[in-house]
Parts: C-alpha cells; structure tokens; sequence
C-alpha cells in the first residue's frame, strides 16, 4: 500500500483519502466483522475503498472479511483482468486479455453450512434470479462499453440443473440484448482446462462466484503471476479495489512484495473516479518499467530481468518513468467516456407456487436402508407417503444397491397419500403444510432425528426441485 500511494502521490493523483485498518487487529480487538465502527462510518462517507491485501484470522468463526465487506456493500461484481506481459514476464500464453465478470455476493460464498450429523456437513448454494440478472447483463455491458467481441459463461447446469440452470438461462435470455456480442456457454471444468491452454480463444468470461474465485486464479497464474493482478468490485452505490492475491504474512514488513496488483486495483480506481488520463499515465510507466527489465523477486528471472527490485525500489523505477510510454508493449490510452456501469434492478410477475411434498432428512446410524425405509414406512403410514430415500444422492429404497455406501445422513422424500400413478410412477400432487408438520410430529413421535426439511414446490406447474433415479 505504501509503495502504491507512493506512486500516486508521484503521479499527482489528488485523493482525498481516509487510512482505515481492518483485518485481524479488529477481529482480535472484540470486533467480529474485521471492521470497526469508525472504519465503517468512514467507508459509508467515501464510498470508494482502496483495500490492501488483509487477513482473516483462522479458526475461531471468523467470517471472511473479503467477503463481508463485498455482501454489506452490495458489491455484486467483481472485476479481474489476466493479461500477459511476454516475453518479459515468463509465461507460455504470448497473446492472452481476459477479463473474468465474477459474481460476487452469493453462491456457496454465502456461507450458510451446517454440520447435520456426525458424518456429514452441508454448504447451501444460493442462486437468486436478481442476483444472476445483474452480473450477466453486467458483463454485456462491460464489454460493450470496453469494445470485446465476446462474452463466455462458465456453469455446470449438466449436474446442476436448477441452480446453474438457472444462471445459464438466464445468460441466455440476456444475450439476446446484445445481438453485436458473441455469446457462448461452456461447461466449468472443460473451460477451465480449455482456458489454461488455450487463453487467447477468450474475452469476458461471467460465472458464478466460486467458479469466477478459481478461474481467474488461474488466469491470473498461467498469464506470468497471480502478484500481478489487479481486481475491482462494482456495486451501485460502493466500489472496492484491490490487488487479486490474498495476503501472505510471512513475508508482510520485508520490502519483498511485488506492489503492482495493488497498482493496478488503484489504476481501476481511477478509471472509475473518471481519471482516464491518471490511469493511463501511470499504467504506461508501469508497462515501460516491466520492459525494462525492472523485476521484483516474484517475476525476475535471470534470462529477461536486468535488476531484482525490492518493493520500495520498484515503485522508484515506476515513479523514474512516469510520462514515458512502453515501446514493445502497446501505448495505453483509455476512453475519457464514463466507465462506471449501472445495472437497474428488474422485477419479475411472482409465479404460482404449489407444495407437493417434503424431502425429509434424518441422522440414523444403521446403514441397512431396506430394514430403515420399512420403518419409516410404518411409521410415517398416517400422514404422507414415503416415495424414496436417498444417501448422499443415491436412490437406496426401494430397491437399491446393498454395494452403495450409506452415511447416517438420509433424505427420505415424501409426497401426498393419495397420489396417483400415471405412466407406472406416482405424481406430485398438492400438499397441505399441515399434512407436513403432522409427518414430522409422527417421525419424532417414532424416535427418528430429523434434522432438517426441505418442501417441494411446483411453480407455474413445473417442478421446481431434483428428481431422482426413476422419477
């Protein structure tokens, strides 16, 4: 952070700035956000956070800082460019500018997990409508406004089929917007191999907020370093900037960190403020100083580099540089248009909602499912009807496998008592959410530990959940 604001400061960049510290003095001061109330109050008045790298306390149920600050602020998308800088930073990809568009605020990055039984931990993956709206049409827009020809989203809707379904349609729907943009969907894990090899069939990339974590982890590395990347983090009233890399404490106070990540969250920063010119001012020097050979330890290499710099000193040779412009390396000029993007809320017609049975799950430790589903049978036989039973997603009664392994963790779905068979299998028919309260009492009544439910709803009269192995 010193050597950015060193360079800033170089560069004439007038900020009107207020030093927070938040991270682990707070959270070891009694503070359970990581964020005082002093350091609040100051984000609130600015609006605009250059955040260095910080660290969250591990164990104890400390939250991510990173992502508390994301949530309450409403940053939903977070901005990671990739770029290589061949040859002088080593890298196999000599032609590589990806932009990664991550949603930022919910996903299995809400947090929300529980340990259900002695076995077995959950984690809820939350996709929301609005939440997917913005970060699509977001990333159109972003790539709108920078002149890229194409926008890349990166799900897993072939397991996923509600949750990344819903993302993908989305997508699509939205792509229509943007006849001029070219879209196109890929599978994660495909991608993600595809892109490590091939980063130059790439523009904008838009995920989900897990996949978009590790995928510009990636591009961050296979461009030359992960210490070079700069990230922002967009919301309608708030922004962060920041470098992407985490922090690395063992080597805090040592004068050995490269600063340009943060450099580059701050040039971000500034094209936000509307400072293109700064922006490009100090980006230019920044490129001159690379092509000089001026390298910290995580980029020198002897065969390119010409001196190994401390922190301290390649913000000098950053500073040494300003108004002159790269010569291999593509002058850059940023538009003077306003970059910051405004992604308006949407509202959708609610649809109609209709409960047609409960998936209930329940801690039992012996793993014969065949002798469980009977007695669960038997004692459920006055309320609703016990369709199946599953274990960690795999149908085991009636008629499973005995070679599947069974936890102590089973969902055992239940729908109406009178249900009607149409084509050899029963249907979803309307629930009353008396009918499974009732059920649940009888289980207890029974002595088995149901640990959770989850109701199964139709909306508009599609099935709105999972189905398993022969429904």
């Amino acid at each position: 952070m010193d050597a950015t604001l060193k360079i800033l400061d170089a560069a004439n960049v007038k900020l009107d700035a207020t030093h927070i510290e938040i991270g682990e003095k707070a959270f070891l001061n009694g503070y359970t956000s990581g964020i005082t109330e002093e350091a609040w109050e100051a984000i609130h008045n600015k609006k605009v956070i250059l955040k260095a790298p910080i660290t969250t306390p591990q164990g104890k149920g400390y939250k991510s800082l990173n992502v508390t600050i994301r949530k309450s602020l409403g940053l939903f998308a977070n901005v990671r460019p990739a770029v290589s800088y061949h040859p002088y930073v080593k890298t196999d990809h000599e032609k590589m500018d990806i932009v990664m568009i991550r949603e930022n605020e919910e996903d299995l990055y809400a947090g929300i997990e529980h340990q259900q039984t002695d076995e077995v931990t959950q984690c809820l993956k939350l996709i929301s409508r609005p939440g997917t709206e913005k970060i699509v049409r977001y990333a159109f827009e972003y790539a709108k406004k920078f002149n890229r020809k194409k926008v890349t989203c990166l799900v897993k809707d072939n397991i996923m089929k509600i949750t990344d379904g819903l993302f993908h349609s989305i997508f699509k729907e939205i792509a229509k917007d943007y006849p001029d943009i070219e879209a196109e969907s890929q599978i994660i894990d495909i991608a993600s191999a595809r892109i490590a090899n091939r980063p130059e069939d790439y523009d904008v990339l838009v995920t989900s907020n897990l996949y978009g974590d590790i995928v510009s982890d990636i591009t961050a590395e296979i461009s030359g370093s992960v210490g070079l990347a700069g990230s922002s983090n967009i919301g309608q009233e708030y922004a962060m900037f920041e470098a992407i890399h985490g922090s690395a404490p063992d080597i805090a106070g040592k004068g050995i960190a490269n600063p340009s990540g943060l450099l580059h969250g701050a040039i971000q920063m500034l094209q936000y403020f509307g400072e293109a010119e700064k922006a490009a001012f100090i980006q230019n020097a920044w490129l001159k100083t690379i092509e000089d050979g001026m390298h910290t330890g995580d980029i020198y290499n002897e065969s390119i580099s010409k001196k190994k710099l401390n922190t301290n000193e390649f913000a000098d040779a950053v500073i040494e540089r300003l108004g002159e412009n790269p010569e291999h390396f593509k002058k850059i000029k940023f538009g003077t248009e306003d970059t910051r993007i405004i992604i308006a809320d949407t509202e959708h017609e609610p649809r109609e909602k209709t409960l047609v049975g409960v998936d209930v799950f329940i801690d039992h430790k012996d793993r014969n499912a065949e002798k469980f589903g009977d007695a669960l049978t038997e004692a459920s036989k006055d309320a609703l009807m016990l369709k199946m039973i599953t274990n960690r997603g795999v149908k085991v009664y009636p008629g499973g496998m005995k070679s599947t392994f069974c936890t102590d963790h089973w969902r055992c779905r239940y729908i109406a008592k009178n249900a009607e068979k149409v084509d050899g299998k029963y249907d979803y028919s309307d629930v009353a959410a008396t009918e499974v309260v009732e059920l649940q009492a009888q289980l207890i009544k029974a002595g088995f530990d149901v640990i959770k439910t989850e109701n199964l709803y139709k909306f508009d009269g599609q099935i709105a959940f999972s189905l398993g192995q022969g429904e």
